[in-house]
């Protein structure tokens, strides 16, 4: 089989890797793949795992919290906020569903923040209000 090269890049760093020989990944079309040779693409995969294998191994496995994938000329390129990338199917699971659980409690937390903060500004203004009018 005829290899690609994968290219990852997050925010805070890039990898290459030679001789993949096939990728799987999902976008919102529904899952596809990508051997070497096809035609130019470029999509928006979706949160999940995606997969590749180099020459006849086992599959590697990338979870990822989206990403924008372009094949060109023979090279994938994966750009993601960060990746994590494991052979164990079952770790990277779990850790993708550690990530996904911290980043939506995060999430949680900042909205408690702002919801404060907006509190703070309108109690602030009116009593603003309340002095200028007295």
């Amino acid at each position: 089989m005829k290899p690609f090269t994968l290219k990852l890049q997050d925010a805070t760093r890039t990898e290459e890797i030679t001789n993949v020989t096939s990728f799987v990944g999902e976008d919102t079309s529904g899952s596809f793949g990508i051997l070497a040779g096809h035609a130019r693409i470029m999509t928006s995969l979706t949160i999940g795992l995606a997969r590749f294998r180099i020459g006849e191994s086992t599959w590697k496995y990338l979870a990822l919290p989206g990403a924008v994938l372009y094949f060109h000329d023979n090279a994938l390129t994966l750009c993601t906020r960060h990746y994590l990338l494991d052979d164990d199917y079952d770790r990277i699971s779990q850790a993708l569903q550690q990530q996904l659980l911290a980043e939506e409690e995060k999430l949680h937390t900042m909205k408690e923040s702002l919801h404060h903060m907006e509190e703070e500004i309108l109690k602030r203004l009116w009593e603003l209000g309340r002095k200028g009018t007295g």
